[in-house]
């Protein structure tokens, strides 16, 4: 299995290229809201744990949300492989994927970092507010989100470079252009495992 979690500061292209790996490579895209959301709304037994937290406005712990996405793996024998949207936002996450996966007999492939500079993610992502009308899309929130991503990617990121899957992309130019970059080196992997 082509398994990829994709990394990226807000505004720095990850929705666009998560969508143009998708179709690529034929995987199928595992978003933890996404699957919140569903497990919630289907009433499961997850689903009502789940909710009970949220409801109480606390996070979600990871041990129940790494059962959540075993069981969506689980649903997805015949896969090619996942792309991983917004997971692991930590250490202790990607520790749990990892542990998760491996009792599966696979493991992430890699952990595509999208580096775009400060000042083009802030014009980005004003010029997004702009159009979209995104609330929290304004100066003061972007350098709020920017720190946050800033204070927990970069211990995830020397996690992954320790594990030998961090591969790091610049994530400017047209899409196309960083997507052929990102598509390089997916191949590369799968040529040589």
């Amino acid at each position: 299995m082509l398994n990829v979690v994709i990394f990226g500061a807000p505004g720095s292209g990850k929705g666009t290229q998560s969508e143009l790996i998708i179709k690529e490579f034929g995987l199928d895209h595992i978003s933890t809201g996404d699957v919140l959301r569903a497990e919630i709304k289907a009433g499961s037994e997850l689903g009502k744990i789940a909710n009970d937290y949220i409801t109480k406005g606390q996070l979600v712990p990871d041990e129940l949300i790494i059962n959540i996405l075993a069981k969506v793996l689980d649903s997805k024998k015949d896969s090619k492989g996942v792309i991983f949207d917004g997971f692991p936002r930590t250490i202790p996450q990607a520790e749990a994927l990892k542990k998760m996966l491996n009792e599966r007999g696979t493991d992430v492939t890699v952990m595509i970092n999208l580096h775009v500079d400060e000042d083009e993610l802030i014009n980005r992502l004003l010029e997004r507010g702009k159009k979209s009308g995104r609330s929290d899309d304004n100066l003061e929130t972007i350098k709020s989100r920017l720190d946050v991503y800033h204070s927990q990617t970069a211990p995830l990121a020397e996690y992954y470079i320790k594990e030998g899957k961090h591969h790091a992309v610049k994530g400017v130019g047209t899409i196309e252009e960083i997507f052929g970059f990102i598509k390089e080196k997916i191949e590369s992997l799968r040529v040589n495992p």
